[in-house]
């Protein structure tokens, strides 16, 4: 609480101090009237103002030198006590004013702002601030009229010359907050906004200054970055205040066109005023332009984001002040405004949205047709550029010259049609595309990459997969931002701009040049989707949204050109089936004959037109046409399905297609249209347009030579529905078994594959049943299996009496003793008839279902293509037969002649063709032997047995030898598919002694430690199954090999046990068959536990 609350107490304490001060100015008396002055009201020292500011005056006017401590100290006191109080003289304000200006340069000039103490200037400066906040309404106003613009530039200058020079932040800070305060733009509520004519006043007055200013406060901003954020940003914040004042439009629109003149007395100060006219005007646009540009480049890439901030509100203060005296300089502004909006710092980018959003809102660009015109040119300029800064810079910098671009056409908004209806600009822009967006086409693995029938997986009926768009990889980039960038790009073309001209323009492209046509597909897919607005950013709606109708034809024309025969079907693969069906189709006009169509493809795979790059080329064209149709159906939803009679058709051939990479895009299609046209499933999609896919099937296949591709459409059709399929594509399927009955030279190929997908569908359709009767055989012979282990196990007095009854009989039949007649003839049993009828099934003679007649004339077919010269044709013939033994198997009246057919063009791909055929045969071996049963067993054992045995033996040597590399060759894999195989084989056929003694003998040596872990693995399965058919006999053989035990007899009477493997060491054997004896031991333990 103060003391003195009064003036008069307030005066009789403060008049001994002041009296003192004016007699002796020391920093004591200072000090005292300081002390003394923090015990007075800010009433009682209003009222005494005047008189405790005299002596503190009176010491700064006193001539001669004065100590700077004491100026420090007097200037402090005058900021305290106008801190507490108002100056209410207009004569007051400006004398203070002039003498604490003159702190910082004395008259004598004896000593430079610069000489003097940090501490001195700072509290001159404050006080300035607090004196011009002391003042308020006409009193302020005093101290900006024409007669004290000279003292305003001191202060000005002084100021300036401070906030540049000096090295001490807190200086050059409170400097540049103190001119901000003199041009009246401080922050503080303190002071009340100006009217028009005191806003007007000022301008007049700081037109004068804005020069000075302007240049010292852009050296400034673009000084070391060591001076501080906090600097750059209080001078940039005092840059666009003073600009925004003084060419502010409202202002300059009401100066009059001369100058007004002034009386006799004020002609010099007349001379120091401006006056801003439209001369002045645009020359001082021209000079700030230059500023401005230095300023933006500088502070747009500073690495503090508060300085970057700062000078998105420079941009927004001038563009809502200055739209039309600068506007030369809004390209540099627009151009920083637009590269922040993908700043690293949020606050940045989210004023930066702001910021556009309201210029969009105000409807600067729309209603302003300079700036257009300014957007417009820098469009143009950037777009010249675009391909060599895409060349030079990393991606980064890409990722920022796109911003830009983008944001030039976010900020034309409709008026984007003024580029687009210049043909120069609409030029520049789509080449800068082309160019941009040409893709890297030297990676081979695309070419690999190929899709095997064998290899297809059959996905539930009712699954469906979100379609998702291939990875693409530019020449020019590598982030997929940089691409996300560029689509946004394409669509807000297509949002705002003239639809027909955008795809009349790039379909031009499209067929101009193989070069294009790649990126004029991707522009065109992402105009459409930007046409109706599907995943489009935009600051502010169009005007007038595109109609369906006008989105329908559009979308019809481009879907011709995609689907038209030279763009559809290109080469992809270096495959001479695939090159020669592809050519066929593109030259159909012609009549070309199946022989001279196959002769035409035999191009070295060196010609130019097929190389690696080319074909890579043509699948990615493939691709982005197909993801252009999904994206099509998107926009479309259910009006697509008017379009699909032309476009499913050619997807589901590409479906089907063999280059990986196409097939996956083209099932992404499907799924896309699936969603779009509000199909529940592929499948539903499928069977509702079975009728005209059918029809065109059908057709096709009548001109096999000119449209070959029918068949991929039925295999991806029958890959991706159900049984409910079968009925609808029957009379299709019986088609192409009449086409390829007389087509097997040159179109086998193409149609296994279909038959493939026809068998494997019918095993996934109709499998069920097929695995039911399996399971049911298995079990009964299981059940079967264990009963006679348990009669076994039951063994009475009787029975062993018997066995040595028969013994003895069989040993005097073999000593040549033969039995009577009548007692032979007694013991023998009748045959039953009742075996013999029901072998005499009646399955025979009803009608077979459709499917197994499907797969029984598929069978058929297969028994003449297995002797095919083409490996790949026997290869798929193997795959094929196999998979119609599984779907025959209920029905073995039919299976078992189909068998004894195909068996000896069997026979010859298991013992005389390549190793692959072999593999593949051995496999189908297994299949029929599994469903077949002993109806084989004879044929195998005479035919195949001896072969596969002596192969074993052959190659045990050479794989004991090998090293690891062995396990990579075609001959392991061989081995080791027989081995796997050959102990189920002998099982499901109920081998023979003799024949299970070749088998035991041809495997025993891979039981060695020598042979490859995979192979050892093999062969104890081969023995393990043995165990099964005939384990006495299995058990003594390895016992010949290596014998563990030491059999004691239990009677002396009776001779000991001799096996040939009792007694031996440790050999390469020893640890398989161990292994082997304790897993048979473990069975029959296992066996009695059960029994018992």
């Amino acid at each position: 609480m103060a003391v003195f609350d009064t003036p008069q107490e307030a005066f009789g304490a403060l008049r001994p101090v002041c009296v003192q001060l004016t007699k002796a100015q020391t920093r004591e008396n200072v000090a005292q009237l300081q002390a003394r002055l923090g015990a007075v009201s800010a009433a009682a020292l209003q009222e005494l103002q005047e008189y405790v500011l005299f002596p503190l005056r009176f010491a700064l006017k006193v001539p001669g030198p004065k100590q700077e401590r004491l100026v420090q100290s007097v200037v402090q006191c005058i900021s305290s006590v106008l801190a507490a109080t108002c100056v209410k003289k207009q004569e007051l304000l400006q004398e203070l004013f002039s003498e604490l200006c003159s702190c910082l340069s004395p008259p004598s000039a004896v000593k430079k702002p610069a000489s003097l103490s940090e501490e001195l200037k700072l509290a001159v400066i404050q006080a300035l601030h607090t004196l011009m906040h002391s003042a308020y309404g006409d009193v302020i106003l005093s101290l900006y009229q024409p007669s004290t613009l000279p003292l305003l530039g001191f202060a000005v200058s002084l100021l300036l010359g401070l906030a540049e020079q000096e090295k001490a932040k807190q200086i050059k800070i409170s400097a540049l907050k103190c001119l901000q305060v003199l041009i009246l733009q401080c922050d503080c509520q303190e002071h009340q906004n100006l009217d028009e004519d005191e806003a007007q006043q000022c301008g007049d007055l700081f037109a004068s200054f804005l020069p000075g200013i302007s240049i010292t406060l852009s050296r400034v901003i673009t000084g070391d970055i060591k001076q501080g954020h906090t600097t750059t940003v209080s001078a940039i914040r005092l840059f666009y205040q003073i600009v925004g004042l003084v060419m502010s439009d409202e202002q300059l629109s009401r100066v009059p066109k001369n100058k007004e003149k002034l009386s006799v007395e004020q002609s010099r100060i007349s001379e120091l005023m401006i006056h801003r006219g439209p001369d002045w005007s645009k020359s001082t646009a021209e000079k700030l332009t230059l500023l401005i540009h230095k300023i933006v480049e500088f502070s747009s890439v500073h690495p503090h984001w508060k300085v970057r901030l700062e000078l998105v509100e420079l941009v927004h203060h001038l563009m809502r002040n200055c739209r039309q005296s600068l506007v030369d300089s809004f390209s540099h502004l627009l151009k920083a405004l637009v590269g922040l909006v993908n700043d690293e710092n949020s606050e940045v980018q989210n004023r930066c949205n702001e910021v556009l959003q309201s210029i969009a809102e105000q409807r600067l660009v729309a209603e302003n047709r300079a700036l257009a015109d300014v957007l417009s040119e820098n469009l143009h300029s950037l777009a010249t550029a675009l391909p060599r800064l895409m060349n030079s810079q990393d991606d980064q910098g890409k990722f920022s010259t796109l911003t830009l671009l983008l944001g030039y056409l976010k900020l034309l908004g409709p008026k984007i049609n003024i580029v687009l209806n210049s043909a120069a600009h609409l030029h520049r822009l789509s080449k800068a595309l082309m160019q941009v967006l040409e893709l890297d086409v030297t990676d081979v693995k695309i070419v690999e990459d190929r899709r095997w029938g064998s290899e297809s997986s059959y996905e539930p009926p009712g699954c469906l997969q979100k379609g998702k768009r291939q990875k693409k990889y530019f020449r020019f980039f590598t982030e997929e931002k940089v691409f996300q960038l560029l689509q946004q790009v394409c669509r807000v073309l297509g949002y705002y701009g003239n639809l027909y001209l955008l795809v009349d323009h790039f379909m031009g492209l499209y067929t101009e040049s193989v070069t294009y046509r790649k990126q004029s597909a991707m522009v065109l897919n992402e105009l459409i989707a930007g046409a109706a607005g599907v995943g489009v950013d935009v600051l502010h709606e169009r005007e007038d949204p595109v109609s369906m109708d006008d989105l329908k034809g559009s979308i019809t024309s481009i879907l011709d050109e995609y689907t038209d025969q030279a763009n559809w079907y290109l080469i992809t693969s270096i495959d001479t089936d695939e090159v020669g069906t592809e050519l066929s189709v593109r030259h159909s006009g012609l009549p070309t004959s199946p022989g001279s169509a196959h002769s035409s493809v035999l191009i070295p795979p060196s010609d130019p037109h097929l190389s690696t790059c080319t074909m890579n080329s043509n699948i990615w064209q493939i691709c982005i046409q197909l993801e252009g149709i999904g994206c099509f159906a998107a926009v479309l939803g259910k009006e697509f399905r008017l379009l699909l009679l032309s476009a499913l058709y050619p997807v589901l051939e590409k479906a089907g297609d063999k280059t990986l990479l196409v097939s996956e895009t083209a099932m992404g299609t499907l799924v896309d249209i699936c969603e779009a046209c509000s199909y529940d499933s592929m499948q539903c999609l499928i069977n509702e347009n079975s009728d005209y896919l059918v029809n065109g099937i059908s057709l096709n296949l009548r001109q096999l030579a000119h449209q070959p591709h029918a068949s991929r459409v039925l295999d991806t059709m029958l890959r991706h529905s159900d049984a409910s399929l079968l009925p609808l594509v029957e009379d299709v399927i019986q088609d192409v078994l009449s086409t390829l009955d007389q087509s097997y030279d040159n179109q086998a190929s193409t149609f296994l594959r279909v038959l493939y997908s026809l068998t494997a569908a019918l095993v996934q359709w109709f499998g069920t049943s097929c695995r039911e009767e399996h399971q049911g055989q298995t079990a009964e012979w299981r059940s079967r299996t264990l009963s006679q282990v348990q009669q076994q196990q039951l063994v009475t007095r009787q029975e062993v009496e018997q066995f040595f009854l028969d013994y003895v009989r069989q040993k005097q039949i073999a000593e040549g003793n033969l039995p009577d007649a009548d007692d032979e003839e007694a013991d023998v049993v009748p045959p039953l008839a009742e075996p013999e009828r029901n072998n005499s099934d009646t399955e025979g003679e009803t009608p077979l279902p459709s499917h197994a007649q499907l797969a029984k004339d598929v069978m058929e077919r297969c028994i003449h293509l297995l002797s095919d010269r083409n490996l790949r044709v026997r290869l798929k013939v193997l795959d094929v037969l196999e998979l119609c033994v599984t779907v025959l198997h209920p029905h073995g009246n039919h299976l078992l002649p189909m068998a004894h057919r195909v068996w000896p063009a069997l026979v010859t791909r298991l013992i005389s063709d390549d190793p692959l055929a072999v593999l593949r045969a051995f496999k189908v071996l297994c299949t029929l032997a599994q469903k077949c049963g002993d109806f084989l067993r004879q044929r195998f054992s005479k035919d195949v047995l001896p072969k596969l045995a002596s192969s074993l033996l052959s190659q045990a040597p050479a794989s004991a030898r090998a090293g690891p590399v062995y396990s990579h060759t075609l001959a392991f894999k061989l081995q080791l598919a027989v081995l796997q195989g050959l102990g189920s084989l002998c099982e499901k056929l109920d081998m023979g002694e003799s024949d299970l003694n070749k088998v035991a003998d041809a495997c025993l040596i891979y039981l060695s430690a020598k042979q490859p872990m995979k192979l050892q693995e093999a062969a104890q399965s081969v023995f393990l199954h043995l165990m099964h058919v005939d384990p006495d006999t299995t058990w003594l053989l390895l016992n010949e090999l290596y014998c563990p035990h030491l059999y004691e007899p239990p009677h002396t009477s009776l001779r000991p046990v001799t096996l040939g493997g009792m007694g031996r060491q440790r050999n390469e054997f020893t640890d398989n068959v161990l292994f082997l004896l304790e897993t048979l031991q473990r069975r029959e333990g296992a066996t009695l536990q059960t029994g018992t």
